[in-house]
């Protein structure tokens, strides 16, 4: 029986994606990048260290990685606080509560940085739900590396074969299967150029989701 639900944030609870975006691309302007929309696809599910890793090596950019990280982040924080039409997505509360009323453990695994998460966290009252947090500021490696997955199950306290992941990536999904975990993969009218083959089961909307139905989820 499934003990515990390990969350992706964006794109999974809510859709920062056109946020990140524009701080992202405001700071490729700043440095006169020519990023693709297919490179710049590549880097979902990355952290934010590891996407500037990214671009340093394949830009040859200079600059100190701490530094562009901090420019990133004060460009999306402005963006983010000034965006009033940010919602969660469509049926995730309702997920959510309904699994968190029937005692269903609920973790978050999110590449994104702690003050973010924070920041999404207490803007929708979500940190009630959920028992642990995990950052992607708490690893060394990024999705689709399994070690933020492998470490949410740690810290649930729940064998692997107990658990499913909800993501919305390319590189979430490849890491969830890389930890060895059941991975629904959400395709969204949000996801772009992103691979759901590999995910164990593909939804499309959250109404096709429930504690019932995710309690009985047969791990074979």
């Amino acid at each position: 029986m499934i003990q515990t639900v390990i969350f992706d944030m964006d794109g999974v609870i809510v859709d920062t994606e056109p946020v990140h975006h524009y701080a992202y691309n405001q700071l490729f302007k700043q440095l006169n990048l020519a990023v693709t929309p297919e490179f710049y696809a590549s880097f979902t599910g990355f952290s934010t260290k590891n996407t500037f890793e990214k671009i340093k090596a394949t830009f040859n950019v200079q600059e100190d990685t701490d530094k562009l990280i901090d420019l990133k982040r004060q460009l999306f924080n402005d963006a983010f606080d000034q965006k009033e039409d940010l919602y969660l997505l469509e049926g995730v509360e309702d997920l959510i509560k309904d699994l968190y009323s029937n005692g269903m453990q609920l973790v978050l695994a999110s590449s994104s940085a702690k003050v973010t998460i924070d920041r999404i966290f207490k803007r929708f009252d979500l940190y009630q739900y959920f028992t642990h947090i995990v950052s992607g500021e708490d690893l060394p490696q990024s999705k689709p590396h399994p070690a933020i997955f492998q470490h949410a199950a740690v810290l649930a306290k729940t064998p692997i074969e107990n658990c499913i992941i909800i993501e919305d990536s390319t590189n979430g999904i490849k890491a969830s299967k890389a930890a060895g975990i059941y991975c629904v993969g959400y395709d969204s009218p949000n996801s772009k150029l992103q691979d759901y083959s590999l995910a164990d089961k593909v939804i499309y909307d959250f109404k096709e989701l429930s504690f019932e139905r995710i309690k009985n989820i047969k791990i074979e």
